[in-house]
């Protein structure tokens, strides 16, 4: 296991990325105006680099890791703050974005978890 966190709220408008592939991640403490559109979840763990061909799984549902964005990992250490993309990418768009296969993501619920192993 690489990362493990658990779902505590969904802003309101957070499911509206779902129609993109998106889901953005932030701890508890997200600003306001931005945990609207947030997965708020608690304090995280990040233990080892994420990579691509690692497994996060997301509610239950596996997804093949595709390409992690270069701040990936400094921003979930600090803030507990990604993009997820679900868009297959080889190279993560933005440097906050970790790419994972092209497929749907599930809507979480609060307790669900996420995470991240090899």
């Amino acid at each position: 296991m690489i990362y493990k966190t658990t779902v505590t709220k969904l802003g309101a408008l957070a499911s509206d990325f779902l129609a993109e592939n998106i889901l953005i991640l932030f701890k508890n403490n997200a600003p306001e105006e931005l945990a609207e559109y947030c997965v708020l979840h608690q304090e995280n763990q990040l233990i080892d680099n994420i990579q691509p061909g690692d497994t996060a799984i997301l509610a239950g549902q596996a997804f093949v890791v595709t390409a992690v964005g270069s701040a990936v990992e400094k921003n979930l250490r600090s803030l507990g703050h990604i993009t997820i993309k679900a868009d297959g990418a080889k190279e993560a768009e933005l440097p906050g974005t970790l790419s994972l296969e092209a497929k749907s993501l599930p809507l979480l619920k609060e307790g669900d978890t996420i995470t991240i192993s090899r």
